[in-house]
């Protein structure tokens, strides 16, 4: 991991760490970090928190996904709309069968060359899967034989909630943001959101206490690694 410098900043790194992470875990709007941090007896403005989040977040998140095990081979793609000031985007989303955010995409359109984009993206990053689970959209198979893909594909219905539920989060911080402002905006919120959603991503149901709080516990170690200071 790359550790980060917080040179010239007036508070402590400890302190835009929390503000950072507070920001990306949970469901908050700068305004409420802000009175978060007012509680604990820090006078820290909302704009001050934007741009922290602005100026770490990439980097934090590029650090959080170096610490990533490798995902699965079976991914899950879907797409759902988002509207920015007027305008109709598309959200493409890709998670493995785990619910491991592997990567996203803003785009203008929902198309062939839209679904291929996200899939060069993707394969830049991880080997080839072995199945690609998708919705009926026809572009995906279109873009499948431009790349020259030999997974294999489902489409069968139902078999994508696992996709369909990793936007929820999104959905739920693009209702408190009152809707993203531009699709740079929203790349890069989503940059650092799903980095953290995917350290601190537990299938409690699955673990007894002790393990989860062993896991957690690892989670917040990571992101403490990740958020180092030089």
């Amino acid at each position: 991991m790359e550790p980060i410098s917080f040179d010239r900043h007036r508070f402590p790194p400890e302190v835009i760490r929390h503000a950072v992470w507070l920001y990306a875990k949970f469901t908050l709007s700068f305004r409420d970090v802000e009175d978060l941090l007012a509680e604990r007896g820090l006078d820290v403005s909302h704009e001050t928190v934007r741009r922290w989040c602005l100026k770490f977040g990439s980097e934090i998140a590029r650090n959080l996904r170096s610490a990533r095990p490798t995902p699965s081979d079976h991914w899950h793609l879907d797409e759902m709309v988002i509207v920015i000031r007027g305008k109709r985007y598309w959200l493409w989303r890709a998670v493995d069968n785990e619910g491991e955010v592997l990567d996203f995409l803003v785009q203008a359109r929902r198309n062939t060359n839209a679904a291929e984009k996200l899939l060069r993206k993707l394969l830049r990053k991880h080997l080839a899967p072995t199945r690609i689970t998708t919705d009926k959209l026809r572009s995906y198979r279109s873009a499948f034989r431009e790349l020259g893909l030999a997974s294999e594909h489902v489409t069968d219905k139902r078999t994508n909630n696992r996709a369909e539920n990793s936007h929820q989060p999104v959905r739920r911080r693009e209702r408190k943001m009152q809707r993203f402002k531009s699709p740079g905006s929203a790349q890069r919120f989503l940059n650092l959101q799903s980095a953290t959603y995917n350290s601190f991503y537990f299938q409690r149901h699955l673990l007894d206490r002790s393990k989860f709080k062993q896991y957690r516990e690892s989670a917040f170690r990571v992101w403490n690694e990740a958020s180092a200071s030089v």
